[in-house]
């Protein structure tokens, strides 16, 4: 699961990296935007207490209807991860991007709860991951905001 999770961090950077590094670099951000460098390891980590997580919640058996669900979240949130990625980034749409985050967050939060049933230490693997995709919001709100 951390293989997963990581492979859909790299792809949907990999596919976005052009405008990072271009059009990002160009947009009025605010004052706790934090440094560019920041983002790849903490981004690192958090995808891989994701995949941790999910991997707990698969090894409680997937022939329980509640791990197939708490894991379907935990899907769709992780596409909607890099959907993120791709919409902000990839199409140049902060607005839009601030839909899908906003989304993002009501099922990483659903996520939680769906693997706080199977496995509470899976649910509480994801506080740090729902604590930054917060600040993300805000900083994503900001930065629509300013542009």
């Amino acid at each position: 699961m951390v293989g997963i999770c990581l492979g859909v961090g790299f792809l949907s950077s990999f596919a976005t990296q052009s405008s990072v590094n271009d059009w990002f670099v160009t947009l009025n951000k605010p004052s706790f935007n934090p440094p560019s460098w920041l983002f790849a390891p903490v981004w690192t980590a958090l995808y891989i207490m994701m995949g941790v997580s999910a991997g707990i919640v698969w090894a409680k058996g997937f022939h329980h209807l509640w791990v197939k669900t708490a894991l379907y979240h935990f899907g769709f949130q992780l596409l909607l991860n890099a959907a993120w990625s791709i919409v902000f980034f990839g199409f140049k749409q902060p607005f839009w991007g601030l839909v899908v985050i906003i989304t993002l967050l009501c099922l990483i939060v659903l996520t939680m709860r769906w693997f706080r049933i199977v496995s509470k230490s899976a649910s509480w693997l994801l506080i740090p991951y729902l604590l930054w995709v917060c600040f993300a919001t805000v900083l994503n709100y900001k930065i629509w905001e300013l542009n």
